[in-house]
């Protein structure tokens, strides 16, 4: 078997007068400064928060202000002859809790109206409430909406 000798690797001296390429400073490149986009949440994160947060709350959800003027002009629109004034406005007055009392049955009525609709689109194997599951509840319920 024959030997070989194995090339030894011999130390490179600095010539004075010339830079090594390691002393050399380049200009180095930056990368190109992108935009940072704004988190986004994935689809139904903030959703199911909102359910969460909802199902936590006592309060009302619909504010009181128009909900106060819908129950006065549904009211007018039935009294318009009833109670009048000389100068031909209408004196009816409502208690603040006369209206409170409706809005919370309002908002009751919906609620259950929606879960269940909600139940008729999950019957139908989907997720999203449609018109069609809404029309179908308030048929099964019965002309009183589940109120007798």
């Amino acid at each position: 078997m024959a030997r070989s000798i194995q090339a030894t690797k011999t130390a490179v001296k600095s010539v004075p007068g010339k830079r090594s390429k390691k002393d050399d400073p380049k200009p180095t490149r930056r990368a190109p400064e992108v935009e940072k986009r704004p988190h986004r949440y994935r689809p139904g994160t903030v959703a199911l928060r909102e359910i969460r947060k909802y199902q936590k709350s006592t309060d009302l959800l619909l504010r009181k202000l128009p909900f106060s003027r819908l129950v006065r002009e549904i009211v007018n629109q039935f009294t318009q002859d009833r109670f009048l004034d000389a100068d031909g406005s209408n004196n009816l007055r409502l208690q603040s809790s006369a209206i409170g009392a409706l809005q919370e049955a309002a908002e009751a009525f919906l609620v259950h109206l929606f879960e269940d609709a909600n139940l008729c689109a999950i019957h139908a194997k989907r997720v999203t409430i449609m018109q069609k599951d809404i029309q179908l509840a308030r048929r099964i319920r019965g002309p009183f909406g589940g109120l007798a």
